[in-house]
């Protein structure tokens, strides 16, 4: 079996002269009504090669003429997804209706021209009434719990099963990140996993039922939080204290004011993207803590030394679950396929390791919210 430590040191020793020869330009010109945006308005990319930034400055249109803007990206070879904003979330481009558009797609395999005409701008229609989709069974511990390890505050969900309240009954517990995505589409930013319905409906076929914490991000922090590494663009990495506050502030909580199984058998911890890079993170840090993991569409690439990190660790017993989409970017499967490979060789039985990969799978909640029952049921079978 190949050695996948020593191949991904390879491509690190190797990788600016591989870059070389793939780096391609993309030249965007985008249209946009002047009579639909304010004065001296600006124009930003906000996409996958900027983690979703809506404002920057890396990714700033420059005006050529009146409605006419352009802007010159060089990026490696490969599938990237895209909106165009005025500099906020509030001001992403909509159809003529106002509707949310679909992400704009570059398949990047050769210097590419994008022409892109704007219809309009979300924040020229009147925001729509949002409404909470939580089911009856979410609940928010705190809107501030503290986080001694990080000295924040942030709100925190769980999710207790049908008739929790009435029963003796202990429960296995999933711990979650990126709470404001998991139940609620009036907390979430890009659209809801919907953990709680997908488990009432699980619940009403007689499956196991179990709890579910939901951490929120830190907006401006996530990138760091879930990153124990220093990264050159983000920043010093916090994921160590993040693992910590898990470990030795919540999950204590949880287990001393709910009914739950806490072992590490009955103990998981889930996300996407950089969630999932933090809890297999957390999984290699406190292995008699956290037993299972689940792993969506995990950011591999951001963090280059969690690849030797989980070599040097004895796994032996975890049971961990990956998945991601095809759609998701050139690196997103080689790097998830390398960590599978190594995880295989610290003699991880093949029943505890789930491997899959979805062709139409992009990095999108609607994709994760899709995979999880799967997930869940793998994990729980």
């Amino acid at each position: 079996m190949k050695n996948c430590s020593v191949f991904f040191l390879i491509i690190v020793v190797l990788f600016p002269f591989i870059i070389k020869g793939q780096i391609k330009k993309i030249c965007l010109e985008v249209n946009a009504q002047e009579s639909l945006m304010p004065a001296k308005a600006s124009l930003f990319f906000v996409g996958s090669l900027n983690n979703w930034n809506p404002s920057d400055d890396n990714f700033h249109f420059k005006q050529i003429s009146p409605g006419k803007y352009v802007l010159n990206i060089q990026a490696n070879a490969g599938i990237y997804e895209f909106k165009v904003t005025r500099g906020s979330w509030e001001t992403v481009e909509s159809t003529i209706n106002g509707k949310p558009v679909a992400n704009h797609t570059i398949v990047l395999k050769n210097d590419t021209l994008i022409t892109l005409n704007i219809s309009q701008w979300q924040d020229n229609f009147k925001p729509q009434p949002r409404t909470h989709t939580a089911s009856k069974q979410v609940k928010i511990i705190d809107t501030a719990f503290y986080m001694p390890q990080l000295d924040r505050k942030r709100r925190v969900w769980i999710y207790l099963p049908q008739g929790y309240e009435n029963s003796k009954k202990y429960y296995p517990v999933i711990y979650m990140h990126d709470g404001q995505n998991l139940f609620d589409s009036y907390t979430s930013g890009y659209g809801e996993w919907g953990v709680d319905e997908i488990l009432d409906s699980l619940a009403n076929l007689k499956k196991p039922m179990v709890i579910i914490v939901g951490v929120d991000h830190g907006d401006q922090y996530r990138l760091t939080e879930y990153n124990p590494y220093k990264n050159e663009k983000f920043g010093k990495g916090r994921g160590d204290d993040y693992v910590d506050f898990l470990a030795n502030t919540l999950k204590p909580h949880i287990d001393a004011h709910y009914r739950t199984k806490a072992d590490a058998k009955n103990t998981t911890i889930a996300g996407s993207s950089m969630g999932g890079i933090i809890s297999l993170y957390a999984l290699a840090k406190y292995p008699k803590i956290f037993g299972n993991v689940g792993i969506f569409s995990p950011a591999l690439w951001i963090t280059p030394e969690l690849m030797n990190y989980i070599s040097s660790k004895k796994l032996s017993s975890s049971r961990i679950y990956f998945v991601a989409g095809s759609l998701e970017g050139d690196t997103m499967i080689p790097d998830m396929k390398c960590m599978y490979e190594i995880l295989l060789q610290k003699r991880i039985s093949k029943e505890n390791l789930y491997y899959k990969v979805s062709e139409d799978g992009k990095h999108s909640e609607w994709f994760w919210h899709r995979e999880f029952p799967n997930f869940y049921k793998w994990i729980f079978k």
